[in-house]
C-alpha cells in the first residue's frame, strides 16, 4: 500500500474517533428528537442541500439497516444527476429551498435533518431559517472548517453570511478538513482524496445507531428496513412499506 493510501486510511480513522468521541452529546440530543417523533409516528425528513451532500440523504433512505420513517428530500435542482454545474448554481440561488420544502409533506413539530459538509450555502441557510420559521425541529450535521474560513462575501455564501451550525437545534460536527480532500503527492500539488461523504455517513450512522438504542430502551420496536435482496426481505417489509406509502414522498 502506498503512503499516501496510508496517509489516508489514518486521517479518515482520525476523523472518524473524532466524531465517535467529540460529538457524542450532540448526536444523543438529536437521536432523542427523532426516537420521539417515531414513536409519536411522525415522519423525519432529511436533506442533503447540494452537489454531494444529496449522498448523505440517500444513505439513510430506504437503506438495509436503517429507520422506516425517513423522508429524503431528493431535490431535481440540486442533483448532480440533472448536471454537476446546474446543481452549483441552484445551490447558491437564495430563496429556491422555500419551493423544496413546499413541495414536500413537512408539518410543524417534526423533525428535519440538514446535511451539508461545509454549511454555508444558500441552499442549506434557506432550508434551515424556513424550517425554523415552519416550527419544524433541526438538526445540522456539518462542520465549521469552511464556515469559519470562508470570507462572508464570497459567492458560495448565503447573502446573510450565516452558517448552518449557528441555526439549528441540534448541530452535530461531522469535522470535515478545511479543502475536503486531504491527500497530497510530492510532485503535484492539488489535494485528492475527499473525506465529505465519509464524514457525513459516519455521522448518520451513528445517529441512527443512537436513535434505535434509544426506542429499544424504551420497550418499543423500531421501525428497521431488511435488505430487500435477503430471502424473506420482500415479505417482511411490506408491511412497512404499506404503512408508510403515501408518507414518504420517494418511496
Amino acid at each position: 500500500m502506498s503512503k499516501e493510501t496510508e496517509y489516508y486510511f489514518e486521517k479518515i480513522s482520525e476523523i472518524f474517533n473524532k466524531i465517535k468521541a467529540q460529538s457524542e452529546s450532540s448526536i444523543d440530543k438529536a437521536a432523542q428528537l427523532m426516537s420521539d417523533a417515531i414513536i409519536d409516528d411522525k415522519i423525519v425528513h432529511i436533506i442533503g442541500t447540494g452537489g454531494h451532500s444529496n449522498m448523505a440523504a440517500m444513505e439513510v433512505f430506504w437503506r438495509a439497516g436503517g429507520l422506516v420513517p425517513i423522508n429524503a428530500l431528493l431535490d431535481p435542482g440540486i442533483d448532480l444527476v440533472h448536471g454537476a454545474k446546474h446543481s452549483n448554481i441552484i445551490e447558491r440561488t437564495p430563496g429556491y429551498a422555500k419551493s423544496v420544502l413546499d413541495s414536500y409533506d413537512i408539518k410543524t413539530g417534526e423533525v428535519l435533518i440538514i446535511v451539508n459538509a461545509y454549511g454555508m450555502n444558500s441552499m442549506t441557510i434557506d432550508c434551515a431559517l424556513e424550517a425554523k420559521h415552519r416550527g419544524l425541529k433541526t438538526i445540522g450535521i456539518t462542520s465549521t472548517s469552511f464556515a469559519q474560513y470562508v470570507p462572508k462575501e464570497h459567492p458560495a455564501r448565503h447573502p446573510s453570511g450565516k452558517n448552518l451550525y449557528e441555526i439549528v437545534d441540534v448541530f452535530i460536527d461531522n469535522y470535515l478538513p478545511l479543502g475536503d480532500a486531504i491527500v497530497k503527492f510530492d510532485n503535484f500539488e492539488q489535494k485528492i482524496a475527499p473525506t465529505s461523504t465519509l464524514c457525513n455517513c459516519f455521522t448518520l450512522n451513528l445517529l441512527v445507531i443512537k436513535t434505535v438504542e434509544k426506542i429499544l430502551s424504551l420497550g418499543k420496536i423500531p421501525p428497521v428496513w431488511i435488505s430487500a435482496n435477503m430471502p424473506g426481505g420482500d415479505e417482511a417489509n411490506k408491511k412497512w412499506e404499506q404503512k408508510y406509502i403515501g408518507r414518504i414522498k420517494h418511496l
